[in-house]
């Protein structure tokens, strides 16, 4: 989901007065170190899997997405930039557990949501360098509250499944589902618009170097919601089969 640290407040504050401040390329060189953490994780993972070590796989996958998790709230919250390396870890960890599942079963989909998930990427930021979607106060109202909206559900799911219970259609193959699972990408995806906002802002004003950790940890867990719904969208499509 979104991070709450990227918004409109810190990229208006803070102003560096001395050593060096944050930069777009400084960014996205931590954005890259990060991405081979995570594909480094994922990957460790996966091997368990294809290994036949299944009990390992499957601890490792649910110890990096509730560790994960945690430390995500963590960042957001205490802006501990020296967790945002564990949290690529943690992330990579769940996803390679999580792709491999989803691979086993639907052979071919994980190379298609990776490159689903770089479409998006790519797309949103040719739309925000041409200034076709801009960051405005009320886009971000919008995509705030409709992320907000879409992790209610996400709990509320997840809750009842512990009472048998599950939020109608969202999960399945239906039309409905499918409809639902176009809409979250579609929102995840603008959510990559205020990353980008925050991080050009950022260096434009000059915030300090630690705050290039927090835009790349914000794009980062944009990528990871938004490649987890692609592969979730995928797999309801080709059930449809």
């Amino acid at each position: 989901m979104s991070n709450p640290i990227l918004n409109e407040k810190f990229a208006e504050q803070e102003r560096v007065l001395q050593g060096e401040p944050m930069t777009v390329n400084g960014t996205l060189q931590i954005t890259g170190f990060l991405s081979i953490l995570l594909v480094a994780a994922a990957a460790f993972t996966w091997s368990r899997f294809t290994l036949g070590y299944t009990d390992i796989a499957v601890m490792l996958t649910g110890a990096g997405a509730i560790v994960g998790f945690i430390i995500a709230l963590i960042i957001a919250f205490t802006r501990i930039k020296y967790l945002v390396p564990v949290y690529a870890v943690c992330e990579g960890l769940a996803l390679g557990g999580i792709s491999a599942t989803f691979e086993a079963s639907y052979p071919g989909i994980v190379s298609q949501a990776v490159a689903g998930t770089f479409a998006a990427l790519f797309s949103m930021l040719i739309l925000y360098r041409a200034k076709i979607i801009r960051c405005t106060d009320k886009f971000r109202s919008v995509i705030f509250i409709s992320t907000l909206s879409i992790a209610a559900i996400y709990i509320v799911d997840f809750i009842g499944h512990f009472f048998n219970y599950s939020v109608p259609m969202i999960n399945t193959s239906s039309m409905f589902g499918i409809g639902f699972s176009v809409i979250v990408i579609v929102i995840a995806a603008l959510n990559l618009i205020i990353d980008f906002d925050f991080i050009e802002r950022g260096a434009q004003n000059m915030l300090p170097k630690d705050f290039e950790w927090y835009g790349a940890f914000g794009l980062m867990v944009t990528l990871v919601w938004l490649y987890l719904e692609i592969l979730r969208l995928l797999a309801k499509l080709q059930d449809r089969r």
